[in-house]
């Protein structure tokens, strides 16, 4: 079932057993997933964990379920005065080592040992990996999960679905107006992210990989970029022929009100959780636990990150919404 991810007072937290269940759905059937701990993880020895904006939640319910504390995700009113809303109250010892870094930041953060393990909606992008090499650091970046690049619109927007190389010519600056994809005889506005982040990085990798890539920091108008993934929904809201991207993840469990926004079906599929576990839908990317290939495999940080690829792990990845790997 879809849960949505809001509030910060109202998260109830209540210490458990060590030993958790995990429910799925098969067929009429409701089956418990018996899920075994991490031996001796505490709030005082838990990892420092960092992540990108859309894993926030899924790092905050890893942490829920390990420490056997029970949370629930309420509906916290008006979304356009809140970017995030996803903040367990989680005690003294334990606040402050689950950070919500943004992609690159966290990513950079992990490099330079800020942090032990970070779960981040893409890869290194060139220019980290880079500074990783800079510093005589490597990482060891595996997929554990499944999410996707939503194309969204203003809803008054007449035009409900492109084709793949329709989506890149927009943003080659091939396709202009709406009129050429079926929609009415006005101007394309084709916002993006800024360079690092998440979502441009997926943008980069999964939409314009093979279409050959503009140099967005030349070519697009400061206008067009948008510097927080909230700020595309408010710019689609106030802008009817615009377009931009957003993982879908975010767009599903953090973001409250879309009564304004649709999502555009890509080569006629929509995404969901269907679509997405079985790659139909074209834009799908995977999700990422990090480490430092340095890390102690006898640290919590390293028990952490195996446990994330086990099936307990994966009973909690599903949880959380998205789709494991």
């Amino acid at each position: 079932m879809k849960q949505k991810l809001f509030g910060i007072a109202s998260i109830v937290l209540v210490f458990a057993i060590a030993v958790l269940s995990c429910k799925t759905d098969v067929g009429n059937d409701n089956i418990d997933l018996i899920k075994i701990g991490i031996d001796g993880l505490t709030m005082d020895n838990y990892p420092r964990v960092d992540g990108s904006t859309s894993t926030d939640p899924l790092n905050y319910i890893i942490a829920a379920n390990l420490l056997g504390l029970e949370y629930e995700w309420i509906n916290g009113g008006d979304v356009s005065n809140v970017t995030f809303k996803n903040y367990l109250e989680l005690a003294s010892s334990l606040t402050g080592k689950i950070q919500c870094s943004q992609t690159h930041n966290a990513i950079i953060g992990l490099i330079d040992n800020n942090s032990d393990l970070i779960i981040v909606a893409r890869k290194m992008s060139t220019d980290e990996k880079q500074y990783a090499d800079n510093a005589g650091v490597s990482l060891i970046e595996k997929p554990i999960a499944l999410d996707a690049l939503d194309f969204i619109l203003n809803s008054q927007n007449s035009v409900d679905s492109l084709g793949v190389e329709q989506v890149r010519n927009m943003y080659l600056g091939n396709i202009t107006n709406w009129g050429e994809v079926g929609g009415v005889n006005e101007e394309i506005i084709p916002f993006i992210r800024n360079a690092n982040s998440g979502s441009q990085e997926m943008m980069n990798e999964i939409v314009m990989s093979s279409a050959g890539m503009p140099d967005w920091e030349v070519s697009y108008a400061d206008e067009l970029m948008l510097w927080s993934m909230f700020r595309v929904y408010s710019e689609l809201k106030a802008n009817i022929y615009g377009i931009c991207f957003t993982p879908h993840y975010y767009k599903e469990y953090m973001v409250d009100t879309l009564d304004d926004i649709k999502t555009l079906a890509i080569d006629g599929i929509m995404p969901d959780s269907n679509s997405i576990k079985n790659k139909t839908y074209p834009f799908v990317a995977d999700v990422y636990v990090s480490i430092r290939s340095d890390l102690d495999h006898n640290s919590m940080a390293y028990k952490l990150y195996e446990w994330l690829q086990t099936e307990a792990g994966k009973c909690v990845i599903s949880e959380s919404g998205y789709v494991p790997n």
